[in-house]
């Protein structure tokens, strides 16, 4: 229905938070922002701030100066984001079966992302260990060859020719 490709490049991190924004998300419904929106007030009670919030203006020109399309045409207000449990709310909000599809694939596409930090993390986690290990090993390596390369103590030197045993 919506290529995952599509769903992965409108979502965001704003506030710390990945989100979609509202005009990305009603153009996969199929319908106008302002249907969305309108759909959304009607039943704000779903969307509470860790769900949905408004960009302030200065998150709004950052975004803006950032995806450089016309497709920010004539907007005057800020939009609206959405985190991973406000779109799942927006399919009941609008109530169509394209909703729920799309809505499906969203949270498909979340999961995802979230797997894939994960496997980051871990990834990251091992590379910090085998450092902490081979630092160790390397560290008598280069020991060893420190004290092969430090100067020794001079042999005594023996006295060449003849000696008396008197002196």
């Amino acid at each position: 229905m919506v290529p995952v490709s599509r769903i992965e490049n409108a979502i965001f991190l704003i506030r710390d938070e990945k989100v979609m924004l509202d005009q990305d998300l009603a153009a996969m419904y199929g319908v106008e922002t302002k249907v969305l929106v309108q759909a959304v007030k009607r039943n704000i009670n779903r969307f509470p701030e860790d769900f949905m919030f408004q960009l302030n203006k200065d998150e709004f020109n950052i975004l803006r100066s950032q995806i450089v399309t016309s497709s920010w045409g004539g907007r005057r207000t800020p939009p609206y984001a959405f985190t991973e449990q406000g779109v799942a709310m927006l399919s009941g909000a609008l109530r169509s079966k394209r909703a729920v599809l799309v809505n499906i694939e969203i949270m498909r596409t979340f999961v995802k992302l979230r797997k894939i930090l994960a496997t980051h993390d871990e990834l990251a986690r091992k590379l910090t260990s085998l450092e902490r290990k081979y630092d160790k090993q390397f560290k008598l390596v280069f020991d060893a060859i420190r004290e092969i390369m430090a100067p020794k103590d001079p042999p005594k030197q023996r006295q060449i020719g003849f000696h008396s045993s008197k002196t």
